[in-house]
């Protein structure tokens, strides 16, 4: 679909081998009687100050709060109208009311299967957002499986009504993206599970993450999204294509003009390498044996572009690449006993 209002565009395809401002902030998607506008928090006191201790607005909040020093400085707050009748709205409704708001991950308060699903179906569709979801059946992970979600996370747990997915955004979603993997987190507040190999084995194949402990500690597990993808990854490529987007569209914005010649196209170019570089500053892009980024960009001169988007006043020959830094979530180490 076609965005008037967005004058960049920029695509990317993860090659395995062979301002959004928001990044971390976190929306929570409640019910509500006569429903709730998007509202930003900054503690737990101004949650309280609308959502009393005992709905689940305000226990998303507790557990996203509880994470300490690693939970966001802003969280989000929205409620479709749960009172029956004509102006009864839906969860999905008060989703696409506010897409464009500036958050990027979601908590549902709603765990129960037809929800999470329908909620899914349009984080997936929207394609900027990541949903975070809880469960406590194996029977409900299969159906979220087999939809395959590229922007969904299930974290399962025999005790969902502490909301465990929310202290999980809570203790990884404000990092700097690409500083972090999302497997090995602590959450303040969750019990651990206590999961046989094969059990835990079982909840991964389903698509889903678990909390457990390793080593004395409690940790997360495998920090994947449902299709199996890793959730930083998706992150980084949001954050890196937005970033772009956002910064060729300031640069249009603040030029008198951005000329069809060489040190225009360099300005172009320019925004994207600052960008990349960024990106390699906070561990999203990978390092040669010298410390540089593993990155490059290809950007055709006015000779080389057609004609026709010369005369139609667009850039359409642009491009770049990076590898990504990706992180060690398990290791084999070899040993040898001499006599």
């Amino acid at each position: 679909m076609v965005n008037s209002k967005k004058d960049v565009t920029v695509v990317i395809d993860i090659q395995k081998p062979v301002g959004r401002l928001g990044f971390g902030k976190v929306l929570i998607l409640g019910a509500k009687a006569g429903g709730s506008e998007y509202k930003e928090y900054t503690d737990l006191a101004g949650v309280k100050a609308d959502f009393i201790e005992t709905t689940e607005e305000y226990k998303a909040a507790q557990a996203i709060f509880a994470q300490g020093d690693q939970a966001p400085s802003v969280i989000a707050i929205t409620c479709h109208n749960s009172t029956t009748g004509e102006s009864e709205e839906t969860l999905v409704q008060r989703l696409q009311a506010v897409l464009d708001k500036d958050w990027y991950f979601l908590i549902s308060t709603s765990a129960a299967k037809v929800d999470v699903l329908a909620v899914a179906d349009e984080i997936e569709a929207d394609g900027t957002h990541q949903f975070f979801t809880r469960s406590s059946s194996l029977t409900d992970l299969a159906a979220i499986k087999a939809k395959n979600y590229t922007r969904t996370t299930v974290l399962y747990h025999t005790t969902i009504n502490n909301y465990p997915e929310a202290a999980w955004v809570g203790a990884a979603g404000s990092a700097p993206v690409g500083s972090i993997t999302w497997k090995f987190k602590k959450l303040n507040g969750i019990q651990p599970l206590e999961l046989s190999s094969s059990e835990l084995l079982a909840i991964h194949n389903l698509g889903a993450n678990a909390y457990i402990s390793k080593a004395g500690d409690a940790v997360t597990t495998e920090g994947r999204v449902v299709d199996a993808e890793y959730i930083d990854i998706i992150h980084a490529r949001d954050y890196v294509k937005f970033s772009i987007e956002y910064g060729v569209q300031k640069l249009l914005n603040s030029t008198p003009k951005v000329p069809y010649t060489t040190a225009g196209i360099a300005q172009i170019e320019g925004v994207v390498k600052t960008v990349l570089q960024r990106a390699h500053n906070q561990g999203i892009i990978a390092s040669d044996e010298d410390g540089l980024g593993l990155y490059g960009t290809t950007f055709k001169s006015r000779d080389e572009v057609d004609p026709a988007d010369r005369a139609a006043r667009s850039y359409n020959d642009g491009s770049f690449y990076f590898e990504l830094a990706g992180a060690v979530h398990d290791a084999t180490i070899h040993g040898v006993i001499q006599f």
